[in-house]
């Protein structure tokens, strides 16, 4: 995954002793996690979290979702999106901020299709035909993720908070 322009860890939130975490932790963190919760803004303003399966695939973050589930239809008045995989308790919490855009090319889609089933298992394996996921009767459109902002909240011992800004955010 890209790497952050910027690694700093926040005093007012971290024990003296803590350091910031490489973003190499927090990549393997997103890597491991069961799901992501991802969190989008209905047009009302008010948030919306789901759960989702992701991968990190060629550098950046990626999750399906059905074309009219509410997180895909936020996602399209309004691309701004987190990403969190909870890192539970003395682990490691990740929250990525960044802005979602749908991926339709096919060759594409299948390499990430093989990303998520090397992170979870077989049964979230999806075909790809017409720019999209497939799995059984269910069709999925693609989101891919690039990394703007991203926090990661060390809940152990030392606790602390480390930032990672990337490109010219």
């Amino acid at each position: 995954m890209d790497t952050p322009v910027q690694t700093s860890l926040d005093p007012r939130y971290s024990a003296a002793e803590a350091a910031p975490v490489p973003w190499a932790d927090a990549v393997e963190r997103l890597r491991r996690a069961e799901r992501w919760l991802v969190t989008t803004v209905r047009p009302d303003g008010r948030p919306h979290q789901s759960p989702v399966v992701g991968a990190v695939h060629a550098g950046v973050l990626w999750f399906c979702s059905g074309a009219h589930e509410r997180k895909s239809l936020n996602l399209a008045g309004n691309p701004s999106v987190l990403l969190t995989a909870p890192g539970g308790p003395g682990g490691l919490d990740v929250v990525v901020e960044g802005t979602a855009e749908v991926v339709e090319d096919e060759p594409l889609l299948r390499e990430v299709a093989e990303a998520v089933v090397a992170a979870h298992d077989e049964s979230w394996r999806f075909s790809v035909s017409g720019g999209r996921f497939h799995h059984g009767p269910a069709v999925a459109v693609v989101f891919r993720v690039r990394p703007v902002v991203g926090f990661g909240f060390a809940t152990g011992n030392p606790p602390g908070q480390t930032r990672w800004r990337f490109g010219a955010s």
